[in-house]
């Protein structure tokens, strides 16, 4: 299963969050701790930062290999620091079928949004679906996709369905997508189990989503994922546990006190915040601080005059 992490706060060497920590993002790609699964199918990040030439602009780089072995990790991170970031290693079948192209890895960034965009998610038959879905999709977002990814169609979507950049305007376009596939899956006879755990950023600002479709296309799929997760890799079971775990955030102050790992000072409260993580997973091996984004719940972080303050909301689907 990919991976996703997203920072906002101060500005903060970009290694202190993909390479020092002991479970940094990097790590995870060769040694996972919460799945087995391996992350060889390409990484990337997103990274605003006000020492950057373009500081309003998101520095974009994707390299279609396992982050560990890209021999640019060691160069191009150092240098770097980031007040907002997202990044992602990408998980993929074992399958000769699977193309490994800078184009297929996360986040991705067009023209004319502010918004790059992450997940570890699955929307199966996601080129058939299109026969429902492309009459909803904007020209100058199709245009732009250069990959062969469900993500990409997801984020073109999503784009297309927003009429604003609020965390209303996000919130409904989301809405939207969820109940638009599930038609669309209806329509064709195409039900299948549909993980939406994305990340969408811009400048200072955050929003996790933990959503999705069950096993036959439902919009309220249920179950418990800890006793799910016992049942064997494959299946359905196992699956569902797996749409419908949490996803992780963490706010506080000192984060570049202890480079070794991804810990706050939490001891102030969350309103006294000035950074915070969102992840597919929680990053320490304490979890005291963390909390969790429940399956079918929307994440909303801002950085506002160097406080970050949060919203969750339910979605309504």
């Amino acid at each position: 299963m990919c991976r996703v992490l997203a920072f906002i706060g101060p500005e903060t060497p970009l290694e202190n969050l993909l390479l020092t920590p002991a479970n940094s993002l990097v790590n995870q790609a060769l040694d996972p701790e919460s799945h087995p699964e391996l992350q060889l199918a390409g990484w990337g990040f997103g990274a605003w930062g006000e020492h950057l030439a373009k500081p309003q602009e998101p520095f974009i780089y994707r390299r279609p290999m396992a982050a560990f072995y890209d021999d640019n990790v060691e160069r191009i991170v150092p240098s770097l620091r980031a007040s907002t970031m997202l990044a992602h290693v990408r998980a993929a079948a074992y399958d000769a079928k699977v193309v490994l192209a800078d184009e297929n890895c996360h986040p991705f960034s067009f023209q004319g949004t502010r918004w790059i965009v992450a997940q570890n998610g699955y929307l199966p038959g996601w080129k058939i679906l299109q026969r429902e879905l492309l009459q909803h999709c904007k020209d100058e977002y199709l245009e732009q996709m250069a990959g062969s990814t469900d993500t990409e169609f997801i984020y073109v979507l999503l784009l297309s369905l927003l009429d604003g950049d609020g965390d209303e305007d996000v919130q409904r376009a989301v809405e939207e997508l969820i109940r638009l596939v599930a038609g669309a899956m209806d329509t064709l006879g195409l039900p299948g189990l549909t993980k939406l755990k994305l990340a969408l950023v811009s400048q200072d600002r955050v929003i996790g989503v933990n959503g999705g479709l069950g096993l036959e296309g439902e919009t309220g799929p249920s179950g418990d994922w800890q006793e799910l997760r016992r049942a064997e890799p494959g299946t359905d079971e196992h699956s569902l546990s797996m749409l419908l775990e949490p996803m992780y955030y963490l706010m506080g102050t000192g984060f570049d006190q202890d480079t070794s790992t991804y810990a706050f000072e939490t001891g102030d409260g969350e309103e006294e915040a000035t950074g915070a993580i969102f992840a597919s997973e929680a990053l320490t091996e304490d979890t005291d601080g963390w909390s969790t984004l429940d399956f079918g719940h929307i994440l909303f972080l801002r950085n506002e005059g160097g406080r970050v303050t949060r919203t969750v909301r339910e979605l309504s689907v």
